[in-house]
């Protein structure tokens, strides 16, 4: 009886000082928050916007070993200002949403780059492809709220996004800009 109290002590003792030094779990405000990208098309930048994404946020400057985020984006909710080239992008050539109808991207590998800024390398699954994307971001931490604000660059082929006539770079640039600012609450 005596060790197995002693067994249940010691377990209850490792589990409270690890949630002692787990990562902050953030809660994200997603109608202040904004997840947007930077194309080219005929050699002239656009822009567009997910409307609906989910994220997971678990960070803390001071424990980046515990931090993890995990973004789940719905990419049948890009919006681009221009639904003939929305309709084109959701289509099967481009995003595919209807076999595809979400990208995730997962990050728990963070440096600290010194006065506020960060950087991750995660992964991103989009139409069943699955590639390292790092990324740089700032946390801006006040009062129980922080911003998370940064951005990617990537290769939209390296995703298979752009099959058939879409594979030439010559209309719409292989690489995008992808920028975010999550508001995030404790």
């Amino acid at each position: 009886m005596t060790r197995h109290r002693s067994l249940l002590s010691v377990s209850l003792l490792t589990l409270a000082l690890g949630l002692a030094y787990a990562a902050t779990q953030w809660t994200l405000q997603p109608k202040d928050s904004t997840l947007t990208f930077v194309g080219t098309q005929a050699g002239a930048p656009f822009q567009g916007a997910f409307e609906r994404f989910k994220a997971d946020i678990r960070f803390d400057p001071q424990d980046l070993a515990s931090s993890r985020f995990e973004v789940t984006i719905e990419t049948g909710s890009v919006n681009t200002k221009d639904s003939e080239r929305d309709d084109t992008v959701k289509g099967p050539d481009l995003f595919a949403t209807a076999k595809w109808p979400t990208a995730r991207y997962v990050a728990e590998k963070f440096t600290d780059k010194g006065a506020g800024k960060y950087s991750a390398t995660g992964q991103l699954t989009l139409r069943d492809v699955t590639r390292s994307v790092p990324i740089e971001f700032t946390f801006d931490n006040k009062n129980g709220s922080a911003w998370l604000k940064g951005q990617a660059i990537l290769k939209r082929l390296d995703f298979g996004v752009g099959q058939g006539e879409w594979k030439d770079t010559a209309t719409v640039g292989n690489e995008v800009q992808i920028r975010f600012a999550l508001l995030l609450q404790q």
